[in-house]
C-alpha cells in the first residue's frame, strides 16, 4: 500500500487516538459504562503509524505532499 497520510494527518490522528484511549482507561474521565468505545483510538494510532489509511485509500484521498520529480 501506498502512503497516503500527511505529517499534520498523523500528528491528529495520534492524538485523537491517545485522547479516545484514554477516554478507555478513565484517566480523567468518569466510568460510564461506554468507555470501552475508547479503544477504538487503536485504529487512528495505526493508521498514523504507517502511514496508510485505507478509508482514504477507497476514496481516492491523499494528505500526502506530491513529490516533484
Amino acid at each position: 500500500m501506498s502512503r497516503n497520510v500527511g505529517s499534520v494527518d498523523r500528528i491528529l490522528r495520534i492524538i485523537l487516538g491517545l485522547a479516545l484511549i484514554a477516554y478507555a482507561i478513565p484517566i480523567g474521565f468518569s466510568q460510564t459504562g461506554w468507555n470501552w468505545v475508547g479503544w477504538i483510538g487503536v485504529v487512528p494510532i495505526l493508521t498514523a503509524v504507517f502511514s496508510t489509511c485505507p478509508a482514504y485509500s477507497i476514496l481516492g484521498i491523499s494528505t500526502c505532499p506530491v513529490k516533484k520529480a
